[in-house]
């Protein structure tokens, strides 16, 4: 059994450098290929996704997240910018935590507020942790070279 624990951000900072920008960065990474992958579904729709394109991209977007977080604790945008999320244990997400993040993405963005907290958040705090992050105790952190 592997004892796993979350970087600290007082002696280990090099986790924790840049991620809040690295964030933002694989966010529009991630929704752009949000976006291409809800146009290639389109015809699938008979073309009738157009008239419902962003509920059809928001459940696209949902299991895109919850299936990447799931299968390597990353979004292809976050692995193409070396950062992942770990649970509070420091171990990598599974299905379950994955999920709960995506819930807590998706509950972020219908209410503005926890938007707008988990911006500031993420700016002004040692681990740069949202409002989910917060709740679950995760966080993101810079990929450790591998070798």
């Amino acid at each position: 059994m592997t004892a796993w624990q979350l970087p600290d951000p007082q002696t280990q900072p090099e986790f924790y450098d840049d991620v809040p920008m690295k964030r933002l960065f694989a966010f529009i990474i991630d929704s752009v290929l949000i976006a291409v992958i809800t146009v290639a579904i389109l015809p699938l729709t008979a073309f009738t996704g157009i008239f419902f394109f962003g509920f059809l991209m928001a459940i696209v977007g949902f299991v895109y997240r919850v299936i990447t977080l799931a299968a390597g604790s990353a979004t292809p945008g976050m692995r193409l910018l070396a950062i992942e999320f770990r649970a509070a244990d420091g171990s990598r997400f599974g299905l379950g935590q994955a999920f709960l993040h995506t819930v807590g993405l998706c509950v972020s963005f219908a209410f503005m507020p926890i938007q707008i907290g988990s911006i500031i958040l993420m700016a002004t705090t040692e681990r740069g942790q949202g409002v989910t992050d917060y709740v679950m105790g995760s966080v993101a952190i810079n990929r450790a070279a591998r070798f």
